[in-house]
């Protein structure tokens, strides 16, 4: 029988996997958050783990013809995944559930923040920054199945092109999944609720993904990215101040955090979409001059 908890489940999945055939990742940051108002974080980690190994291979193999162009530069980055997923594996299993979910929204809300505040500080020395990125992604994907934040503000910053972006994000989840995959299997992490929860995922993922790729040439991958780590940092707020009452901690201290949070949150998209709406209105004289040239 199909509980609540199930139709939440892949009702969530779906719509982050929709996000995630559209720009590429998404996946995790948005499921997580809303993933863990109702299941525990060991067994979802777990889950996840096994659909996105399938996920980023499948992106992986729509772009294996432009391996060559990226590998290099995220060959750091996949050196440092390897010592950054042990270590947060050892972490997923060994912390408090409860406690687990205080680190895991905390961790998020920083990377959703500052991903809808678009900001950009492009590195002068990205192989040195790689390897200390590789083994932070590791240990935040082991312990969360998030690294898409990170890396895209990375290779935003590092002025990546769209088809590379997509290509090194598919490579490094790839590696990171897999490695994640196998280690958790080492650990006896991957037992019957990580299995069965992956399997009520799975055919939503599909075809959330599906649609996904399909709607991604239609639509404004800027402004869609914008709305959806907004409304994702508010869900972190949200989640990250009910754990925190879980845990102890007054409601009355947490709750205007997170509305805070969402206030932030809200500032942002709306700062970000009118600043999108004036340059476009400011290239349109332009273009008009253009034409009639």
């Amino acid at each position: 029988m199909i509980d609540a908890v199930v139709i939440g489940l892949m009702v969530t999945v779906f719509g982050a996997a929709i996000v995630n055939g559209a720009l590429g990742y998404g996946f995790s940051s948005i499921t997580v958050p809303i993933a863990l108002f109702f299941v525990e974080a060991r067994p979802l980690v777990a889950a996840l783990v096994m659909i996105e190994v399938a996920i980023n291979l499948y992106q992986l193999w729509l772009n294996r013809h432009s391996i060559h162009r990226v590998l290099p530069r995220v060959t750091p980055i996949l050196v440092g995944l390897v010592p950054g997923v042990i270590v947060g594996a050892l972490l997923l299993t060994s912390i408090a559930p409860d406690w687990l979910k205080v680190i895991t929204y905390a961790a998020l809300l920083p990377l959703a923040l500052t991903q809808a505040a678009g900001l950009r500080r492009p590195l002068r020395n990205e192989r040195a920054a790689a390897l200390p990125l590789g083994a932070g992604v590791g240990v935040l994907y082991a312990t969360t199945t998030v690294s898409g934040p990170p890396l895209a503000l990375f290779f935003n910053n590092q002025g990546l092109a769209k088809a590379d972006f997509r290509v090194a994000l598919a490579v490094v989840r790839s590696a990171e999944a897999t490695f994640t995959l196998s280690v958790l299997l080492v650990l006896g992490q991957i037992g019957g609720t990580s299995l069965e929860m992956a399997g009520w995922m799975a055919p939503a993922v599909l075809l959330g993904a599906s649609i996904g790729h399909r709607v991604m040439h239609t639509i404004d991958a800027g402004v869609f990215r914008q709305i959806c780590m907004s409304f994702d940092a508010a869900i972190i707020g949200l989640g990250l101040a009910r754990a925190l009452v879980v845990v102890g901690v007054a409601s009355l201290i947490v709750y205007p955090g997170a509305a805070a949070v969402a206030v932030l949150a809200g500032y942002l998209l709306w700062s970000r979409l009118g600043a999108r709406a004036r340059d476009a209105l400011a290239t349109q004289p332009t273009a008009e001059l253009a034409r009639r040239s």
